[in-house]
């Protein structure tokens, strides 16, 4: 991305996130990178139109909307409702903010799928697909797990590996099974319509790779051009199937009764369809931005979805006339304290709780100073998180206003001698923006506290709380104040897009504009101060754990074992719970045959009320049935692959449902207060064994 003073016309993107669920902090990577990349380029007089909209169909909304008894249209309400709440309290300002499920995306999709025909690019073909013989169901990708194909890694979803980056066919996946179930799905046949995009490998190649426009850089990250040349055009490309079959929440595929579009086919033209919304409320035509070479589109998306957005899309576009993005910036995941986000350890933090708890301006820094362009992983250190915002913003920034800015009520008229402080500040702001440009906030983050290090130190130096006390040194205590209170207004006019509402407090205080990139180049003199209020507060650690607290969540399966003295306290309240039973002896313990078994298959057991069907293994080809009260309190999904503890000499018994086989130990009072006991299966002792005996 080469920096430039230039007018330019930027048409934004973020990732469409689907409304089957929250905002989490993972989530927010994208969001926040994207909304800082959007205030930058405002900030420098560029016209930035950023967009977004809630990816609304599929089986997951058609599932969960069963569940919870509400129809499709109520569901994808209510969650874009809660989406723009927290989109807006994290301070993310999107220009407009859709649905896929509109007349506009509707429309959109008919004509791109009417000029993917006319190019030739559609096929039909009747063909197998994984279908979800408990729930009914033809299974979309992503609710298909298994193991890749490629690598082994197991619990992959049903297109690409997150291990390897493998992209695949849900049919390709070994042993796999449905995620609404747990039941093995069943291969139905039925019509599918194919994109022929190896019809266009050639200029996907060209495009992917920088060869259409040479010099200019290419729309990707090298190491995202070096992965898809690698992993997908070093050979043909495969038909995308993009239809399902009905049941199917979506837009029907004209001319094809029973078929919907998949919802990978209407989410990325609801990019189009959004900006279509907002043309007809700011008097604007669609073909002035997507049809258009003077406008710039860049996307900001994860790493998971990159081969969607560099191949399927660009081919869409190509085919269908509309304009190719010059910029998809990838991002990686989120980690947080170096591992994977967990709900049971409480790291799988919703936006919401987050705002319950703690300031955006925190997370918005935090993410800025980690973000370097790359597709790297991000890691959320709590310790370093709380370490870092308090030393930078509070210590470093904020302190330059709360030292000075009570001393005077005027600024100098004149601006004094700083001995080119201003000046190297005002100088550094083309490399900060080069640094904001090529999305290496880090970079950018770090430049910036280096110039709040250089005002300090002449703060440090000036020392104006000795100076107020002799009233003859009363000039001499403005242009100190003065001088400190320019450099932190430049600091905050380079932090502004990170930290908006600390410019917004900025300009009440100073009395002057900090919105534009070029209000760091001339001093503020003269102006009247506002009364001075506290600009930002330190991160509380106590409201860290309560942040923490809140967002755990029972993860009983892979919970690890507790503590001493955690479990002091667990037992003294069980025992409150339930009698001990009679005294028992040796001999009739050794009766009961206790094993390790694994999980293989889990359902849902639709006559009875709390029952579900599982398939255990006790190793090689021992496998036993066992109807096990616990549909109150586990999803079958939940448990396949996981390892229990069976009774496996209980005689067996014959239902009405089937004969169960055994029974598997539980905790708790019944209901949803229900926990499978795990066995011990850690890596580091080769851990327990289907088949192995517990004594």
């Amino acid at each position: 991305m080469a920096t430039t003073r230039s007018p330019r016309r930027l048409l934004v993107t973020s990732a469409l996130p689907y409304a089957n669920g929250p905002i989490h902090l993972g989530h927010l990577v994208e969001y926040l990178q994207t909304d800082i990349w959007v205030r930058f380029q405002k900030a420098r007089g560029h016209q930035a139109i950023y967009l977004c909209a809630d990816d609304t169909h599929g089986t997951a909304i058609m599932m969960r909307a069963k569940r919870e008894g509400k129809t499709e249209i109520d569901l994808i309400r209510a969650m874009r409702e809660e989406h723009i709440a927290d989109f807006a309290a994290m301070g993310i300002a999107f220009d407009h903010y859709g649905s896929t499920n509109s007349d506009a995306n509707r429309e959109l999709c008919g004509i791109f799928w009417q000029r993917l025909e006319a190019a030739g690019l559609i096929a039909v073909r009747e063909v197998t697909q994984l279908f979800d013989p408990t729930e009914g169901v033809f299974l979309a990708d992503r609710f298909v797990k298994g193991k890749c194909p490629r690598c082994g890694t197991p619990d992959q979803y049903g297109d690409n590996c997150e291990s390897c980056g493998a992209a695949y066919a849900a049919t390709d996946l070994i042993e796999p099974r449905s995620v609404y179930s747990g039941a093995p799905p069943e291969l139905r046949a039925s019509t599918h319509h194919f994109v022929q995009i190896e019809q266009l490998h050639e200029f996907l190649a060209a495009y992917t790779q920088g060869l259409l426009e040479p010099g200019q850089g290419g729309p990707l990250q090298a190491e995202i051009a070096n992965y898809i040349k690698g992993h997908f055009l070093a050979e043909p490309l495969r038909d995308w199937d993009v239809s399902r079959p009905a049941p199917y929440f979506g837009f029907e595929i004209p001319g094809a009764p029973g078929n919907y579009w998949y919802v990978w086919f209407d989410a990325p033209i609801g990019y189009v369809a959004a900006t279509q919304e907002w043309c007809e409320k700011n008097g604007q035509r669609l073909a002035d931005y997507w049809q258009s070479e003077a406008v710039e589109i860049h996307h900001f998306i994860g790493k998971d979805i990159a081969y969607f957005h560099t191949l399927f899309w660009p081919a869409m576009l190509k085919s269908a006339g509309y304009s190719l993005p010059t910029r998809v910036q990838v991002h990686g995941f989120l980690t947080v304290n170096g591992e994977k986000m967990s709900k049971s350890r409480g790291t799988f933090v919703r936006a919401r709780t987050y705002l319950d708890h703690l300031d955006p301006a925190y997370l918005r820094y935090y993410y800025a100073s980690k973000l370097n362009g790359s597709v790297d992983d991000l890691d959320l250190n709590l310790d370093e998180f709380q370490a870092k915002v308090n030393a930078d913003l509070v210590g470093k920034v904020v302190n330059l206003a709360s030292r000075t800015a009570r001393f005077v009520r005027t600024l100098s008229a004149v601006y004094p001698d700083d001995g080119g402080l201003f000046e190297r500040a005002r100088a550094a702001g083309e490399e900060i923006a080069a640094a904001y440009e090529s999305c290496d906030f880090a970079r950018a983050m770090r430049l910036v506290m280096a110039l709040a290090d250089r005002a300090n130190e002449y703060l440090d130096r000036a020392e104006p709380w000795k100076v107020k006390k002799d009233p003859s040194r009363g000039q001499e205590l403005s242009d100190i104040c003065t001088i400190a209170l320019n450099l932190y207004r430049q600091i905050v006019v380079y932090l502004a897009p990170v930290l908006p509402s600390l410019a917004i407090r900025s300009e009440a205080l100073l009395g002057g504009s900090v919105s534009k990139w070029t209000d760091a180049e001339t001093p503020l003199v003269g102006s009247t101060l506002g009364t001075f209020e506290h600009l930002m507060q330190r991160v509380d650690p106590s409201q860290v754990t309560k942040m923490i607290e809140d967002s755990k969540e029972p993860d009983l399966l892979n919970a690890a074992a507790p503590t001493a003295g955690a479990a002091a306290l667990d037992d003294g309240a069980a025992l409150a719970l339930e009698p001990l039973a009679p005294v028992c002896s040796i001999d009739d313990f050794g009766k009961i045959d206790l094993r390790v078994a694994r999980v293989l298959e889990a359902a849902h057991v639709p006559e009875a009320k709390k029952l579900l069907r599982l398939t255990v293994s006790l190793g090689g080809d021992d496998r036993r049935t066992i109807f096990a009260g616990i549909k109150a309190a586990y999803e079958p999904g939940d448990l396949v692959g996981k390892l229990v503890v069976i009774v496996a000499n209980l005689a067996p018994r014959q239902m009405k449902f089937g004969l169960s086989e055994g029974m598997v130990l539980c905790a708790g009072a019944g209901g949803e207060d229900l926990y499978v006991l795990p066995p011990d299966d850690r890596a580091a002792r080769s851990g327990a064994k289907p088949g192995q005996r517990v004594r």
